[in-house]
């Protein structure tokens, strides 16, 4: 029963903090989040085939304006709500850097819903403060995370990235 226990508590706690987490980027590199340590980040997962998708242009704009200030933006591809990135990792990154001249990071695309659920909204969604979890429920939501790697604002997909700065600047009061 004891051993049961301690592997139990390890496994809770193995992404108890953002920085502890690690996936693969777009281009099958492994990425660690300990490379945001002192970062605000923006944390968003797309689409190629949204009605939000226009936003990765106003997500570049948000990244290039702030990312003097410490600001990154994480795109997260996902295929979970109605199959609007059929793209593979390559496609993705090429559709993303073509029509929307992304420059911010991008993750691999992966799930982020169900049991499958990739370790970054494994964390964002079960492990975050209440008021901040739950499943996302469609593409291009928004997660607002610190310096010190807390979530700080859960935003959903109709916040355009021009109200998202403004909610940025309440946040960080920048």
């Amino acid at each position: 029963m004891f051993k049961i226990l301690i592997v139990f508590m390890f496994s809770l706690s193995v992404f108890a903090q953002f920085s502890d987490l690690k996936e693969k980027d777009i281009n099958g590199a492994d990425f660690s989040f300990s490379s945001l340590k002192g970062k605000k980040v923006i944390v968003v997962n797309i689409a190629s085939q949204c009605g939000y998708t226009d936003q990765l242009e106003g997500l570049q704009k948000l990244y290039t304006g702030l990312k003097d200030k410490g600001f990154v933006v994480l795109g997260v591809p996902t295929n979970d709500f109605g199959g609007q990135t059929p793209e593979d990792d390559k496609g993705m990154k090429e559709f993303c850097q073509k029509k929307y001249a992304v420059t911010f990071p991008l993750l691999s695309k992966a799930t982020i819903l169900g049991k499958d659920k990739r370790p970054l909204y494994k964390w964002l969604t079960e492990q975050s403060p209440k008021n901040f979890q739950g499943d996302v429920k469609w593409n291009f939501e928004k997660f607002i995370i610190d310096e010190q790697g807390l979530v700080k604002g859960r935003f959903r997909s109709g916040t355009s990235p021009e109200e998202l700065q403004e909610e940025l600047k309440k946040i960080f009061k920048i």
